[in-house]
């Protein structure tokens, strides 16, 4: 019996001697082998990343010889509650209304929320309030900074700029084409932190990344330029009764934008308070449409280039040409059939004028459209003028546009690009149409459209936007000298129709041309009988073309022809505007 019992004594002793060296194994496993492994483990419960936001570039304009900023940013605070921690909420609510104004009761009743520790009781306070709130030292109540974007001249050139979303990201416009160079480039700390998830910032296991500062943006745009085609736009928008305007100024000799602007507008500062989307898109870069006969002052050049006609020809204009079964013609018949010439098919835009230089790059003298011609005017469309494509300017959505294919199996060809030879089934922008007469007027080259003038590093680097060359040689250099005593003819022209709004001082040079462009049905429809948009292009200068001019006018109201009442008054009102305010230079 005596035996029995020590042996079950050293048994369980044996037992327990098992345990104990079980648990000293695992412990020198634990502490020893595995001490690196576990001690990472432990840190990292305790480590949290964060980011350190960047502070975001501004972007400045011209005004005269001095730069001035268009957007700022500006530090306003969130307040927010941990209502688990809030002792007494009637007064706390109290206090907040009394500095940021509301309703106490729509405090009272966030900071009541049930299972939550962090709730949103206002945003983009001063930091006036911010320092107010604060020193009330209220339980449960804390801010939080951040940079928000101001725009201190409201609407202005707000198509152009865009705006920023409340995640900080960049939409439309300036802002999002170059939202990695505005924004920056965060800064990251893991900190250690406390069984709540507060970083204890005097640890020394934090690690940082100093954040670094977005790039500022110096625009192209001329301010006193830009604030005067918009209240243009604007009062011409009444007056043509019109259902969206757009026009762009840039120099032809390098591809800057001057001003650019769309009427209607909006104020990015207030973006969230506008209910049509449309409001954000700057059209002139983004709305591709039948752009009407201002083609023609491409049409013109590209066949002067091949050779297959002269400025001064003359040619029998039959009033109509039957191609694919259907008749060409023009909107209004002006007169009989009878002897044209260039300077009139651009003066009175005749359609049939268009197509017959479309016959001439298909065969010289002849009175047919072939595949030749055909794609030869497409090489001109795609090739020399670059539509089809984007241009690359810093625009968000900007619209590549359409030309038809060259199709030979197509049984209706001839007929569609006897079309885009006066700007109907082709779609352009007003940034592109720009684009490509510029390269005419300039002798041949082509300069991608820019609205920015240089970039400022954090560092004080100086990047300046040099311009660049997209297409050489879109036409001969002798070209553009051909075409403006045309498109200077055009505007003369319309004087004899008693359109004294043309009427321009004689020191210096103005041209252009109308587009009356018919509005297609959707789905393939064919076209209204009664809804055209009307559209412009032009130049204005002392001894050569130094602004050019695009309008486009969404269907406006007016009677008559929707270019030369719709588009025609609204560029003659920025052509007189830059003359008035000095800023072409007059013959010498």
């Amino acid at each position: 019996m005596v035996t029995q019992s020590v042996q079950r004594v050293r048994i369980i002793y044996g037992c327990l001697v098992l345990v104990i060296v079980i648990y000293v194994i695992r412990l020198f496993y634990v502490q020893v082998i595995e001490y690196g492994h576990y001690k990472a483990a432990a840190l990292n419960d305790q480590l949290k990343a964060y980011q350190i936001p960047a502070t975001r570039g501004i972007i400045e304009a011209y005004d005269g010889n001095s730069v001035v900023p268009l957007v700022l940013n500006q530090k306003l605070y969130k307040l927010y509650a941990d209502p688990p921690l809030i002792k007494n909420v009637s007064k706390t609510a109290a206090k907040i209304s009394q500095v940021i104004g509301g309703n106490p009761s729509q405090y009272e009743k966030l900071m009541h929320i049930p299972h939550t520790q962090y709730v949103v009781l206002a945003r983009k306070i001063s930091p006036a309030q911010n320092k107010k709130i604060l020193s009330f030292q209220l339980p449960g109540i804390n801010t939080l900074g951040r940079d928000y974007r101001v725009y201190p001249d409201g609407s202005l050139a707000s198509q152009v700029l865009g705006f920023v979303n409340s995640n900080g990201v960049g939409e439309y416009g300036l802002e999002q084409a170059l939202n990695k160079e505005l924004a920056g480039t965060p800064g990251r700390v893991r900190a250690v932190t406390d069984a709540a998830g507060v970083p204890l910032a005097a640890n020394k296991g934090n690690i940082q990344t100093s954040p670094v500062s977005g790039d500022t943006v110096v625009t192209t745009l001329n301010l006193p330029m830009q604030a005067q085609m918009e209240k243009i736009l604007k009062t011409d928008y009444k007056k043509t009764k019109s259902q969206g305007l757009s026009a762009l100024i840039m120099n032809p000799y390098n591809g800057q934008i001057d001003a650019m602007a769309n009427y209607p507008t909006y104020n990015p500062s207030n973006y969230q308070n506008v209910t049509n989307p449309r409001l954000f898109m700057n059209a002139a870069v983004t709305n591709a449409i039948e752009p009407g006969s201002i083609m023609k002052t491409l049409t013109t050049p590209a066949a002067l280039d091949l050779g297959v006609i002269q400025p001064n020809e003359a040619y029998y204009d039959p009033m109509h040409w039957v191609i694919n079964g259907f008749n060409v013609h023009d909107i209004k018949p002006d007169g009989s059939a009878r002897e044209q010439n260039i300077a009139s098919i651009l003066a009175l835009s005749l359609n049939t004028g268009a197509t017959w230089m479309l016959m001439q790059m298909s065969h010289v003298g002849g009175t047919q459209i072939n595949m030749k011609g055909i794609y030869s005017w497409h090489n001109y469309l795609v090739n020399h003028f670059h539509f089809g494509k984007p241009t690359g300017i810093q625009q968000g959505y900007e619209s590549a546009g359409y030309v038809p294919p060259p199709n030979p199996n197509d049984p209706s060809i001839d007929l569609r690009y006897a079309n885009t030879s006066f700007g109907q089934g082709v779609q352009v922008t007003a940034l592109q149409m720009g684009a490509a007469l510029s390269s005419v007027l300039n002798g041949g080259t082509y300069y991608q459209p820019t609205l920015v003038s240089k970039v400022i590093t954090p560092s004080g680097k100086v990047i300046v936007d040099q311009p660049k060359v997209l297409i050489r040689h879109t036409v001969k250099p002798n070209i553009g000298g051909e075409l403006e005593p045309l498109m200077e003819n055009v505007v003369k022209s319309y004087l004899r129709f008693g359109f004294s709004f043309m009427n321009f001082p004689s020191n210096y040079i103005v041209g252009g041309k109308t587009g009356t462009a018919q509005i297609a049905k959707p789905n393939g429809g064919g076209y209204y009988k009664n809804l055209y948009n009307g559209t412009y292009i032009g130049f204005v200068g002392g001894d050569r073309p130094q602004y050019l001019i695009v309008v486009f006018n969404i269907k406006p109201g007016t009677p008559g022809y929707a270019g030369s009442y719709g588009g025609q008054p609204v560029f003659a009102d920025l052509a007189h505007m830059l003359i008035n305010d000095s800023f072409v230079t007059p013959k010498t």
